[in-house]
């Protein structure tokens, strides 16, 4: 079995790193490369890195951040916010970023996957779906879940994969920052429908969330912020609970 990733996820607006609950209401974290460096130190496996104003604020990621951020971690990172051309991606990437990972530009103009993966290769490519359930269906929504669409999670999902999208990160909205738990049932349903890894993101509150979201969720990957931002999930004691439960994780 593939070892299962922690992956803790900076939310950059005005080059601070920022949490909030259900996307609104955020609060200050600290310094993104400083944070970056010590989950690399601390054993996080990648790291994801987004720049959650980019979309609304109609510009790209901030590219002397990632090149920051890549200065000071030996982890695999995955950058997005705002990505929407391959010249984008090919500027991050030469800043030091390993992945990227685009949303509401995927949704607007779908061939941008397939020019991606065709460009720099699937592994390269991340897709990053935010959605919540409406009337007891998961729609997706763009530009930080603030728009939504008639697009259904797993018909996107699937479109997503066939047009080469190395991992998709889900994030359920209705669970983000309520540290409730993942969002298990739709997970698991995206791992048996398709064949690349899926990030599970939105809802970590415990270690046993993680072990729900590796076991039930069936998860390749979980994401999570504040409960590491703010110290109170620590990633090696987590990995230890997780090697307990046969959960084979990077010690």
């Amino acid at each position: 079995m593939l070892t299962k990733r922690i992956v803790p996820c900076l939310d950059i607006k005005n080059g601070r790193t920022v949490k909030g609950v259900n996307f609104v209401n955020l609060i200050d974290a600290g310094d993104p490369v400083v944070l970056a460096k010590q989950y690399a130190e601390l054993g996080a496996d990648e790291l994801v890195f987004l720049d959650i104003a980019a979309t609304l604020e109609n510009r790209g990621t901030t590219l002397d951040m990632v090149e920051k951020v890549a200065a000071q971690v030996n982890i695999p990172f995955t950058v997005g916010g705002g990505i929407s051309s391959v010249e984008h991606v090919d500027a991050l990437l030469k800043c030091g970023a390993d992945k990227v990972s685009i949303n509401s530009s995927a949704v607007k103009r779908p061939e941008l996957i397939n020019e991606l993966s065709q460009k720099f290769g699937s592994q390269c490519v991340v897709v990053a779906i935010d959605a919540k359930q409406v009337d007891g269906e998961w729609k997706v929504h763009l530009a930080g879940g603030t728009i939504p669409t008639e697009l259904n999670l797993f018909d996107w999902a699937k479109e997503v994969e066939q047009r080469g999208a190395g991992e998709i990160l889900f994030t359920s909205m209705d669970n983000d920052g309520t540290k409730a738990g993942f969002a298990n049932k739709a997970l698991a349903r995206l791992s048996d429908e398709l064949n690349i890894p899926i990030i599970a993101s939105g809802g970590a509150g415990s270690v046993q969330h993680f072990i729900d979201t590796f076991t039930e969720g069936k998860s390749d990957a979980a994401l999570a912020a504040s409960v590491f931002h703010f110290g109170e999930i620590p990633i090696p004691e987590l990995k230890q609970a997780l090697k307990a439960q046969n959960i084979p994780v990077r010690i």
